[in-house]
């Protein structure tokens, strides 16, 4: 299945700044993965959309075997210079190039709104061993704090099809595809060091603003810079981490 075209051509463009102006995650999202999926020396991992690696150097250093899955070309020169020593695929989650059975576990970090998720659970399914899992994880910008909230409205986020995933039910998706144990979920805070520069990469890391012309663009970014015209450097941007996992059935 081809990538939708917003984050074919956004994440492409964008991948620079995604590596430069996105968060990583919080220590306490791997420590439930080791706990929960047994992530682990000696325990394959795949991660999906890996992106630049955000997520991916978390499990690495868990001691994990693990592949990335990325269909984006910019994405991967980026991984390829964060992460040289992990194994890369070209590929999608409809379409996982690896063998049936051959994985402990399966993680997609900001990635499985962008999926087909029918036929993405089924392939997550097929490469998982018996005893394996899922995870599904999402770092959100925590709207209850007043900026961020503007932010979003400036950039007309909640206008974008693919922010859906903020309200989507995925323990009843889960649970109607069948094969999986019911999905579990639980929150942890995160707060990123944010310069004016660094977020101005943040704001162009977004796949619909990547994607737009240099002046629209930019026009965006310089709004959401003044909303942080008057703090003092580093400040934070905070994020509320969203953890759903679930095991093969």
């Amino acid at each position: 299945m081809p990538v939708h075209e917003a984050a074919a051509v956004g994440f492409d463009r964008g991948a620079g700044d995604y590596e430069k102006g996105r968060p990583g995650f919080a220590p306490e999202v791997f420590e439930l993965l080791a706990r929960e999926l047994h992530i682990a020396p000696g325990r394959r991992v795949c991660d999906l959309a890996a992106g630049t690696g955000k997520f991916t150097r978390g499990l690495v250093d868990l001691g994990a075997d693990v592949v990335a899955v990325e269909p984006v070309e910019g994405m991967r020169r980026e991984f390829g210079a964060a992460l040289p020593n992990v194994e890369l695929l070209d590929g999608t989650a409809e379409a996982i190039p690896l063998a049936s059975g051959s994985v402990d576990a399966v993680t997609g970090a900001q990635a499985f709104h962008w999926f087909d998720i029918s036929a993405a659970l089924a392939e997550i399914r097929r490469v998982l061993r018996p005893t394996g899992g899922m995870a599904m994880v999402w770092n959100r910008r925590d709207e209850s704090v007043p900026w961020v909230a503007e932010m979003s409205e400036v950039l007309r986020w909640r206008e974008q099809p693919y922010t859906a995933y903020e309200a989507t039910d995925w323990a009843g998706i889960v649970s109607s595809a069948g094969g999986f144990t019911p999905l579990v979920h639980t929150t942890v805070p995160l707060a990123q060091d944010m310069t004016r520069d660094l977020l101005a990469a943040r704001v162009r890391s977004m796949s619909y603003i990547s994607a737009l012309d240099e002046p629209e663009r930019e026009q965006l970014v310089d709004a959401v810079i003044a909303l942080a015209a008057d703090f003092d450097e580093p400040f934070p941007l905070p994020y509320i981490c969203h953890i759903h996992w679930c095991h093969r059935a």
